[in-house]
């Protein structure tokens, strides 16, 4: 018989078995950071807001607390106190009601479980009794115990003692001190009528009476001191720091009760404020995103997916982290690392920042103005769009874009297009997300890897660009520009912060990215629906957040940088790009220190225009020192070494460069006989010209001619493009202002011609 009933008690336990939380769904959800703080609470069909926790996780006074008062006997029973029974019984026999009802925490585990079944009747609490029976052959003491913890009423929509804890006091339950682990204790008693923030009298006589109870095992003065401490609660908040990040990582572990995040609570309120504080700045509908990513761990500290997540408005659901959006210039730093690579470039290499096309693409400068003669280093840290098309044509787009796919960066082109000169100027698509982890590469000795969002994430991590490239890229972005000015002023070059911005097109999205030794921080600033945003770029809106979020998440100065063994330093020469000591010093017109990886200095890269070889031989006159050839030569003729700057560049050389670099005019007898060179001239003006405005009448106008040019003739005002037209057409140019000016115009062809004048 007692075989017999045993095995009927297993089967009807395998057929009823006990509901166990994560059994029916949905349930409450709950995102937290590193810390436990909650980031977001996600309610279960009911809405009640529910934090697990595990007993290492609350106040070891909270469990003292508690076991004393509900449940003396928790270790030691099997789920049932008969002598607690009994004694309930015999009271509601003699007393005709119930006056204690005997339950164990197991016990009420049981109800806790099943809040629909009767509680109160005979039937009831034999269910009640069985269900417990049930738990202890299944569960721990522990996990018992941990079931009380996270489902226990608490007033409200709030459930555990995590959750009220955090509702009541903002703090942890590991913080609670002996009067709220008493007031907490005694609240799923009655929790709709001793809820703290709403009758703290009542909660005051509940909680004395648990510390009464507990007087002998806390002691007479810890009593008396809890006893003083008066019940202050706040009114029930629902947490809500990263909330995008909060859904996002809800969707990746839909079956977690308590997700763990990476986020560090602290810097995430700090970066959520400082979004806040641009909100009033900033026109209708646009939106800014931030994120911070730690180099050493690539665990994300800080996500801010939109500005402000309870203003529709400005597209509040609208994660912008996610978002794939045009880059604008911030993929400049990996052309240039990757041409270091390829042994294309070093970081002085002579770059042409004019006026040029590349078979139909003829890209510009955000400013609008050329430079001339630039490095490698100046065309970066000025963010010059021709130089960068330059390079990336040399090395090709096809190629770049699948360098930077196999380092991580994940780019997305229009559909059925292939990488074409406009990607490096923000002709593709990236997010947030992406190009930060593509940037931690400089921290992290060229290796770039996928931001965390949980610490037991795998690391995915990719090879991006060679240590020594970093090494070179991250020191030319922490030079000069405007943003390094900011940095300098405020959180500053002195803790080593590199730097870019970007503008894509039409205004669309400002970016910012920075790299510390520590962190890594993208910023970005735009509309959501993709409209023009006039007069918001990279420099002027992303930028400053940049400097602020840095000032914020990273005040450890730089440690000590030393340069991998495959970077060296070398004087080179412009405009050969050679090293200074193998090159004849007649050639070397202006002399640098470059960075060089592997040990390699590539030279300029071939003229576009004129082709041939750099170096060449001229012959003079010896006599005159003029230009003759043999045909023509009076006298005896000395040959001359000499070494040709890229015909696009010759326009913008100095006069002791143009001196040194450009042959000197032919002799008397050779003019006719000097090989064809073509010629292109400006008519109408003369060099030198004064051009007076008269009295208060209207600015002068001017009509700008050329003759001798092919296909389209680019003019340009103090370095300044001003305009395109085909050859043999004029154009009209105002001078509102005094001054002196400049006047060049040139074709494709690499032929120039300018003149100088004064207005007054």
């Amino acid at each position: 018989m007692l075989a017999g009933t045993l095995a009927a008690l297993l089967i009807a336990d395998q057929l009823f078995p006990p509901p166990l939380p994560g059994q029916s769904a949905p349930q409450a959800q709950l995102v937290v950071a590193r810390d436990g703080t909650p980031l977001r609470a996600f309610p279960d069909r009911e809405h009640i807001w529910r934090h697990p926790v595990g007993v290492e996780d609350v106040s070891p006074r909270y469990i003292e607390a508690l076991v004393a008062y509900e449940d003396r006997s928790f270790w030691w029973h099997p789920g049932v106190n008969p002598w607690a029974l009994l004694r309930a019984a015999w009271q509601w026999q003699r007393h005709g009601q119930i006056i204690s009802g005997g339950s164990t925490l197991s016990m009420q585990v049981a109800r806790l479980l099943e809040p629909d079944s009767p509680s109160r009747s005979a039937a009831g609490k034999l269910r009640q009794i069985a269900r417990a029976l049930q738990l202890e052959l299944r569960l721990s003491k522990r996990e018992i115990l941990e079931i009380y913890l996270s489902f226990a009423p608490m007033g409200g929509v709030v459930e555990g003692v995590e959750a009220a804890s955090r509702a009541y006091f903002g703090k942890s339950a590991r913080q609670l001190s002996e009067s709220e682990a008493a007031l907490l204790t005694v609240l799923p008693q009655a929790p709709s009528r001793l809820r703290p923030d709403r009758y703290p009298e009542a909660a005051r006589q509940a909680r004395d009476k648990v510390l009464d109870r507990l007087q002998s095992r806390w002691g007479a003065a810890v009593i008396a001191d809890a006893r003083q401490e008066p019940v202050i609660a706040q009114s029930i908040r629902e947490p809500l720091l990263a909330p995008l990040l909060a859904e996002r990582l809800r969707r990746l572990r839909p079956q977690v009760a308590r997700i763990d995040s990476t986020i560090d609570a602290s810097l995430q309120q700090a970066v959520e404020y400082l979004l806040a504080a641009r909100l009033p700045l900033l026109p209708p509908r646009v939106s800014m995103a931030a994120l911070v990513v730690d180099n050493q761990t690539l665990e994300v500290r800080a996500y801010a997916g939109s500005a402000d997540f309870s203003d529709d408005a400005r597209f509040a659901h609208v994660d912008m982290v996610q978002a794939a959006r045009s880059p604008g210039s911030t993929l400049k730093p990996f052309l240039y690392g990757l041409a270091l690579d390829e042994g294309l470039i070093h970081s002085e290499s002579l770059l042409a920042d004019v006026p040029q096309s590349f078979s139909g693409y003829q890209p510009g400068n955000f400013q609008a103005n050329f430079s001339g003669p630039v490095s490698v280093s100046e065309a970066l840290q000025k963010s010059l769009n021709v130089p960068a098309v330059e390079v990336l044509e040399r090395l090709g787009p096809q190629r770049f874009v699948s360098l930077l796919r196999r380092g991580g960066l994940k780019l997305a082109l229009p559909q059925g297009a292939a990488a074409n000169l406009s990607v490096i100027l923000g002709g593709t698509a990236v997010n947030l997300e992406g190009l930060v982890g593509a940037y931690t590469a400089l921290a992290r000795a060229g290796v770039s890897g996928q931001p965390r969002y949980f610490a037991d994430a795998p690391r995915e991590e990719a090879r991006m660009m060679s240590a020594g490239a970093a090494f070179i890229i991250r020191n030319i972005l922490e030079a000069g520009g405007p943003v390094a000015r900011q940095l300098n002023d405020g959180v500053g070059a002195r803790r080593g912060i590199a730097w870019k911005t970007g503008t894509s097109f039409g205004f669309r999205d400002a970016w910012a990215v920075g790299v510390s030794d520590r962190f890594t921080v993208g910023a970005w600033i735009g509309r959501p629906d993709g409209t023009p945003n006039p007069g918001f770029f990279g420099a002027n809106v992303a930028a400053p957040l940049l400097v602020d979020v840095f000032a914020v998440v990273d005040d450890s100065p730089p440690g000590p940088r030393t340069p991998p063994t495959s970077v060296s330093t070398t004087r080179i020469c412009w405009p050969l790009g050679t090293r200074s000591d193998s090159t004849p010093p007649a050639l070397c017109h202006q002399e640098r220190t470059a960075w060089i990886v592997n040990d390699t200095a590539p030279p300029t890269f071939a003229d576009r225009l004129r082709g041939g070889s750099p170096r060449y031989t001229d012959y003079r006159d010896a006599a005159s020192g003029l230009r003759v050839r043999a045909a023509c030569a009076a006298g005896e003729m000395t040959a001359v070494d000499m070494a040709r700057w890229p015909a696009a560049l010759e326009p913008w050389l100095d006069a002791a460069t143009r001196t040194r670099a450009l042959p000197p005019e032919w002799a008397p007898d050779c003019i006719g006989a000097r090989a064809p060179e073509g010629g292109l001239r400006i008519v109408g003006i003369s060099n030198g010209a004064t051009i007076r405005r008269a009295g208060n009448g209207p600015a002068p106008e001017l009509r700008l001619e050329a003759r001798g040019g092919q296909d389209e003739l680019i003019w340009l005002l103090n370095g300044r493009q001003i305009g395109r037209v085909p050859a043999g057409r004029a154009l009209q140019q105002r001078f509102s202002d005094a001054g002196r000016y400049q006047i060049t115009v040139m074709d494709d062809a690499g032929r120039y011609d300018r003149v100088e004048i004064s207005v007054r």
